[in-house]
């Protein structure tokens, strides 16, 4: 089934007020959502307009995703506006970049409280709507969620280790949600995108490709990923986890064990796990991680900073 109309659903947007999540907006509201629009700043009354003067409908409803109690005032907004809920995109976050031996209390406990709590509530919230709906139901209903995560969930990242920690709690976090909510209708993905935004202007330095009718890099290039997953066309997608950007969808594949080792007597000593492990590593450099064999495979566009 290739229907890729969002005609009467009704999504709900985080951190939409700019970059990636302004896109992920209008993208949806284009295809036929009614949208609520979520910032921490007055930014998303502005997208409301964009999406209005379009002929499109939406809400701006501020706020910090961070507040628990967020998540159900931005459902209860969707439900009470127009009946009912059935996309929800987890975008809002923010930086702190630090090495880990400069990472303050506070550079973590920020990071995490917002990407990773703030995916949560919402996604907690969305899940009450959606099982309770179902009961009533009898039967499945229409849900899809999109989680936002990152390479660095992957492959780590020097200077973010409260970035990197947070997007490999919300793959986890979709994973579970996957597990929980698929038996009433709803599908739970995650995207890692690169898409040139405000939040990464220094980690994509350099100016758009203007012989491009679309940056390689512009964040409309992911948004029309997340809709096609918001939409019916996507009902057999769960579970998963993507790599969006550029010209490039890459679905990953789950954790492999590249080795294991037994002890020979049933029982390790610390002399024979030096001599299995020390044959299984010699030669590798003690700088590369299990990810060294794969970025380059990802890295089609050139661009060699992770978000």
């Amino acid at each position: 089934m290739n229907d890729t109309s969002l005609a009467g659903r009704t999504a709900i947007v985080t951190g939409a007020g700019g970059g990636l999540g302004r896109a992920e907006a209008l993208a949806l509201a284009a295809a036929g959502a009614n949208v609520v629009v979520n910032d921490y700043s007055e930014a998303g009354d502005a997208v409301v307009a964009e999406i209005k003067a379009a002929g499109g409908q939406a809400l701006a409803v501020r706020g910090d995703v961070g507040e628990w109690a967020l998540g159900d005032e931005l459902v209860a907004a969707a439900v009470d506006t127009w009946g009912s809920l059935d996309i929800v995109v987890n975008n809002a976050g923010i930086l702190r970049d630090k090495m880990i031996f400069s990472l303050t209390e506070s550079d973590w406990d920020d990071v995490i409280r917002v990407h990773l709590k703030g995916h949560a509530s919402l996604s907690r919230a969305a899940a009450v709507h959606w099982r309770t709906a179902s009961k009533a139901a009898g039967g499945p209903v229409y849900g899809r969620l999109v989680n936002t995560a990152s390479e660095a969930f992957l492959f780590g990242s020097a200077g973010q280790p409260n970035y990197s920690a947070a997007k490999a709690g919300i793959v986890a976090l979709t994973l579970s949600a996957h597990q929980g909510l698929s038996r009433y209708g709803v599908t739970a993905n995650a995207i890692a995108p690169r898409a040139r935004t405000a939040m990464t202007e220094k980690v994509f330095a350099g100016d758009p490709d203007e012989a491009r009718e679309l940056d390689i890099l512009a964040p409309e290039r992911v948004a029309t990923f997340v809709s096609y997953l918001a939409s019916p066309a996507a009902a057999a997608i769960s579970g998963q986890v993507f790599v969006v950007y550029g010209d490039m969808v890459a679905l990953m594949d789950s954790p492999k064990v590249e080795q294991k080792f037994t002890a020979a007597s049933g029982v390790f000593s610390a002399d024979e796990l030096a001599t299995q492990l020390g044959a299984h590593f010699e030669g590798r450099s003690p700088h590369q991680t299990y990810a060294a064999y794969s970025v380059a495979e990802l890295d089609t566009t050139g661009v060699q900073n992770l978000t």
